[in-house]
């Protein structure tokens, strides 16, 4: 009963769609048949919180004793997946990708249980470097023109005038490419990925005669409705500190939380339910479901004691309005200096244009008090705490 409860949670949880449909994927596991799934990441950057989504759909798999493959795309980063994107990405060289990947199994390893055998890690440089020309052409003579127009990108691109690059045409085929090498069964990825998963699953049937299914999982997405990303911004990494994680975590918009109770945490979708009647009812301050939301991520991510930490700074520095208990110090700026500069030196602004904006838009304070002027000079002493925006402190030294 346990099993087949487990086949329910991985059937619904999180899913948005099953390709080609729920009912085929549910007969297959209900009968005890296991399937080789895998999630491909291409390293553009640090992993982040909704990358856990994926992750966490995996582990479900895991549990259930399906073979993992976590597929490390340090060839197709080279090219840049064109998903969501209204330009082509900008090129990333194989140090950059490799850079970006290092830590990787670490940070995957609070998520899936390393410690199985259920469980690799594959790189498709080792077979799509080896493509020949005459490989490439044949792979793609499965595809048409028209077929990857389809992409809801690259209509968008049309439709404005702008460029759709050849190399872009390439991206679903090379990733499709990594079903047939692996000659998997399944295949997990963000609803962004669909169109990228079912070349795949199209690719399988045409060379190997072979059913791929497809789950297209939800994304955390703004009230807008877009996507959370690295790109956007609006994400923390996943190796980011406890504290700076539950902060921005509870700097989240209140539409939110439920979503994120249902894909980033273990929480038995009917409490959630009753979370979000409680919420909708004004019986249950959204504030608290928001915390409960950040304990759940940051215990996965760095365990109890720290959330627990990460928790009561959040309650000190945010509620009782008083300063972080530690924070970053900067020396060899105390005297009288532009405040532009300093938030330039202390690193709370990149640019000088960001930095006006920050104080134009009364997002910094200096001991406590709001500063206006862009063009002013500040006294730095020894102790003085400059703060950018709620959750950003430096001590001067």
């Amino acid at each position: 009963m346990e099993a087949q409860n487990q086949i329910e949670e991985v059937l619904t949880r999180g899913v948005e769609r099953i390709y080609p449909s729920r009912k085929v994927l549910e007969s297959v596991l209900r009968a005890g048949k296991k399937l080789r799934i895998y999630h491909g990441i291409d390293p553009t950057g640090k992993l982040h919180i909704g990358h856990m989504v994926s992750l966490r759909k995996l582990r479900q798999f895991q549990d259930l004793g399906h073979e993992i493959i976590v597929l490390i795309g340090d060839f197709t980063a080279t090219i840049g997946d064109p998903t969501g994107k209204n330009a082509a990405r900008k090129p990333l060289t194989r140090a950059q990708v490799l850079a970006n990947a290092r830590d990787y199994r670490k940070q995957i390893g609070k998520i899936l249980n390393l410690r199985e055998s259920n469980v690799r890690f594959l790189y498709n440089e080792q077979w799509s470097s080896k493509l020949k020309l005459k490989d490439l052409l044949e792979l793609a003579s499965h595809f048409t023109v028209a077929g990857l127009l389809e992409r809801d990108m690259f209509q968008e691109r049309m439709r404005a005038g702008k460029d759709i690059r050849v190399h872009e045409f390439l991206y679903p085929i090379l990733q499709a490419y990594d079903s047939v090498t692996m000659n998997v069964d399944a295949e997990v990825g963000g609803n962004d990925q669909t169109f990228n998963m079912l070349a795949g699953r199209a690719l399988l049937k045409r060379i190997k005669n072979k059913e791929k299914f497809v789950l297209a999982l939800k994304l955390l997405a703004d009230p807008s409705g877009k996507k959370m990303g690295k790109t956007a911004g609006n994400l923390a990494p996943l190796d980011e500190k406890p504290n700076e994680m539950y902060g921005r975590i509870m700097a989240w918009p209140d539409e939110r939380i439920v979503s994120g109770l249902e894909i980033l945490t273990n929480i038995p979708q009917k409490e959630i339910g009753e979370i979000e009647q409680q919420i909708k009812s004004k019986k249950l301050n959204p504030r608290q479901a928001k915390a409960r939301l950040a304990k759940e991520i940051v215990a996965t991510c760095h365990g109890s004691k720290a959330t627990s930490l990460a928790e009561k700074e959040f309650v000190r520095v945010f509620q009782a309005k008083q300063l972080p208990s530690a924070m970053k110090e900067a020396r060899g700026l105390r005297g009288r200096k532009p405040l532009v500069d300093i938030l330039l030196k202390t690193k709370l602004a990149s640019s000088k244009s960001e930095a006006r904006r920050l104080i134009f838009q009364g997002g910094v304070r200096l001991d406590g008090a709001v500063q206006r002027q862009e063009n002013s000079l500040v006294e730095l002493r020894e102790g003085s705490v400059i703060q950018v925006g709620k959750r950003r402190f430096v001590r001067i030294a």
